[in-house]
């Protein structure tokens, strides 16, 4: 970290739409927690188009950025390094100015590691995962980590999945991409994580009521509005559910040491997170 807790350093989550975004509240925990008074974080709306520009324009005070959709993918050719894990994957969630650089990480997929071995579902038997975006490459990855040798995905439009069967090839991992039709039903799943807007899974969680499509363990990555159509579907038919939170706190753990060089607050960040989320649902 440069400087003293009190030195003014800027960070931001970057994204369309981003109103929405919880990031804010958790980073604010984490500097609160840390002491570091100087700190502030905020939510910018920033498309593919803008961010060039925008990137240009953040001057040194400027520690880091989180990015969510649309911009995993868009920042890479922006980048002056890139860990090895973001080439892998093809996705940046997080970008840390130092040295003059522009330095891509990404923590989404030890977040979704922490988040399944808490949640203690395996992971080595049959596993769907609903989507192929930048999410769902970093899925596949983690899912790698934790043992899994083959996956199922669902996709709406194959020829959009090529990035991901690259992906799951430089893994290793073996991929059989289902259409969101009866296929999905045709096996009992260990593990179903979604990577899509909620009301894309909506009609896998009906489903899920009906019977049709049976899960011991349901991973949604969307946390607000909770639950999401499918995570209650899946409470009701006793899988093991884990939220989006679960995986945003950790991703945002992982940037926040990133961007400070301290250790997070995990408990205080999935506290306010959790706060906030309950703020929100009391004035819907």
């Amino acid at each position: 970290m440069a400087g003293g807790p009190g030195t003014p350093r800027r960070a931001a989550v970057l994204g369309s739409p981003i109103a929405h975004s919880l990031s804010p509240v958790l980073h604010s925990a984490a500097y609160r927690e840390l002491g570091l008074t100087g700190w502030s974080y905020t939510a910018i709306e920033c498309d593919e188009q803008g961010l060039p520009g925008l990137l240009d324009s953040l001057g040194p005070d400027w520690a880091g950025l989180s990015l969510t959709m649309p911009l995993k993918r868009a920042v890479l050719p922006l980048l002056d390094y890139a860990e090895p894990l973001v080439t892998q994957v093809g996705a940046a969630n997080t970008v840390v100015f130092a040295g003059g650089e522009r330095r891509g990480f990404n923590t989404d997929v030890g977040g979704i590691v922490t988040a399944l071995r808490q949640a203690g579902v395996a992971t080595d038997g049959n596993v769907l995962v609903l989507g192929s975006g930048a999410t769902a490459c970093s899925a596949l990855a983690a899912l790698r980590v934790t043992g899994t040798a083959a996956v199922c995905v669902a996709v709406r439009a194959p020829d959009r999945a090529k990035p991901l069967l690259a992906l799951a090839d430089s893994l290793g991992l073996q991929v059989a991409l289902l259409d969101y039709g009866l296929a999905l039903a045709s096996r009992r799943w260990q593990l179903l994580i979604s990577t899509i807007p909620a009301a894309g899974a909506e009609p896998v969680g009906a489903q899920l009521r009906a019977g049709t499509l049976s899960a011991d363990g349901v991973f949604d990555v969307i946390y607000d509005p909770w639950p999401t159509p499918l995570a209650a579907a899946a409470g009701d038919a006793d899988a093991t559910v884990i939220s989006g939170l679960d995986m945003l706190v950790h991703q945002a753990a992982g940037q926040v040491e990133l961007m400070t060089g301290r250790a997070a607050p995990i408990g205080a960040m999935r506290a306010a997170g959790l706060a906030e989320l309950a703020r929100r649902r009391n004035i819907r």
